[in-house]
């Protein structure tokens, strides 16, 4: 059944971390192009509005078009192809697609860090916010994205709320923190030192130094190399031979050495307990081979934790988000419901405006006919007629504007037409309508819900 009024849908099309390997996602991110990428793709005739995601993991564009998602898809691939250089088969091949829910259910699940190479991971979220702000401050954004980004992060927000998504460790260094908290409760002024400048143990070291450690120490083999490291942790730099001395007044130990046996002995821990009145010490080895001999775990109040230790923390919370993500899919999903009512909505909105705008045309031309053949009514009776003229007009629409609204998702083109069709809605009001619908994406890059974008950062 064919409709006069113009639906607006949305597009996404990308590649990530599992569908392409790193040289083709640079491609493709058009990190070099001119004009950006973001301002290349709105340009295009079928894309109304257009927010461009890059990422080291995914690079994605997202669109809401007017123009029917397969013009848009040949505009997009036709120039994305061109610029990037890559071949056709190589872009198919990479490439996925989704369009109307599934689009929807891709952007909240990005979001929400469902579709990230580690499930729960935070950074996915200020990613999309800063592509969504780039599109905002470009000018290339409407209507709907402008309630479809924040509507994202707000499904992501919920998701961090109302699940253990991201509670649990699921890297080595992370898991290492964890431990340390779980055994000293709160590291808020406690002291930590640093062997070898291994790229999990500097991690490990960010992550207490987030989490309140107060002092830092870094030993290495190399002074010098101690140094550089120290300054970037806001440390301070000893060398091998003060490690007893350390030992005495630090709460953490992070060691990750390229050493062929222990740099630690249980002989040593055990001297240097007495004169730290057997206060908890935590070993966190990262080495490999190990740097702290296993036989200290065995002194009273030392802990040691080895790599292998901490790669089945990790493995026991990754399984634990997977349960979690089940619970963010059925919020994700009730979602997705909320908001593709809201966008089969927006077809209903110009037909009614249009309705309207008809009828009271109508009803204004002929009161002015009554009011100028019974002059002497008086502004009482005036007003009295005009109040009833609208009454009678409110009454007659009700009915027909209830059966659109009331019009489920397949119904609903031929409920458009039939009404567009019996009140001729050709003129006045369609005309307005039709023209509003093709350039709301273009008019409306102001809309409170991009106005509000500041308040869900």
């Amino acid at each position: 059944m064919p409709s006069n009024v113009t639906s607006k849908e949305i597009f996404l099309i990308g590649v990530n971390h599992k569908t392409a390997p790193v040289e083709v996602r640079e491609k493709l991110a058009l990190n070099q192009c001119e004009p950006p990428a973001l301002k290349l793709f709105y340009a295009l005739p079928s894309c109304d509005e257009v927010v461009f995601l890059s990422t080291c993991n995914r690079v994605e564009l997202i669109v809401s078009t007017s123009k029917g998602v397969d013009k848009a898809r040949a505009e997009i691939i036709d120039i994305w192809i061109s610029k990037s250089g890559l071949d056709y088969d190589t872009f198919k091949k990479c490439t996925y697609e989704y369009k109307g829910r599934d689009a929807i259910r891709h952007i909240f699940r990005v979001a929400s860090s469902l579709d990230s190479m580690v499930v729960g991971e935070p950074q996915i979220l200020g990613q999309l916010k800063d592509a969504y702000r780039d599109a905002l401050e470009n000018g290339c954004c409407g209507q709907i994205l402008n309630k479809l980004m924040p509507k994202a992060f707000s499904v992501a927000k919920r998701i961090r709320t109302e699940t253990k998504i991201a509670t649990q460790a699921v890297s080595i260094s992370y898991a290492a923190v964890e431990l340390a908290k779980k055994i000293f409760g709160d590291l808020t002024g406690k002291s930590a030192l640093l062997i070898g400048a291994g790229e999990m143990a500097e991690l490990a070291a960010q992550h207490l130094k987030t989490n309140g450690i107060s002092q830092l120490m870094v030993a290495n083999r190399t002074l010098e190399r101690a140094v550089e490291l120290s300054k970037a942790l806001d440390g301070k730099a000893i060398s091998l031979k003060e490690l007893e001395d350390a030992l005495i007044e630090v709460d953490i130990v992070i060691s990750s050495t390229g050493a062929p046996g222990f740099i630690i002995e249980k002989g040593q821990v055990q001297k240097i307990m007495r004169p730290r009145r057997h206060r908890l010490l935590f070993f966190i080895d990262i080495a490999v081979p190990r740097d702290i001999d296993p036989g200290v775990n065995d002194i009273e109040n030392v802990y040691v934790f080895d790599i292998d230790e901490l790669k089945e923390v990790v493995e026991e919370n990754k399984a634990e988000r997977q349960k979690e993500a089940i619970k963010a899919e059925r919020i994700i999903e009730a979602e997705i419901i909320k908001f593709d009512s809201w966008l089969s909505s927006l077809d209903i909105v110009p037909v009614i405006k249009g309705l309207q705008e008809k009828a009271e045309h109508i009803r204004q031309k002929e009161l002015s006919k009554t009011f100028k053949n019974l002059k002497h009514l008086s502004e009482k009776e005036k007003k009295a007629i005009e109040k009833l003229t609208q009454s009678l007009v409110g009454k007659l629409l009700h009915d027909p504007i209830l059966f659109l609204k009331k019009a489920d998702e397949h119904n609903r083109s031929e409920a458009l037409y039939t009404i567009s069709k019996i009140f001729s809605l050709n003129g006045l009001g369609l005309e307005k309508a039709d023209m509003l619908s093709k350039n709301i994406g273009k008019q409306e890059k102001g809309s409170k819900e991009g106005k509000d974008y500041k308040s869900l950062s």
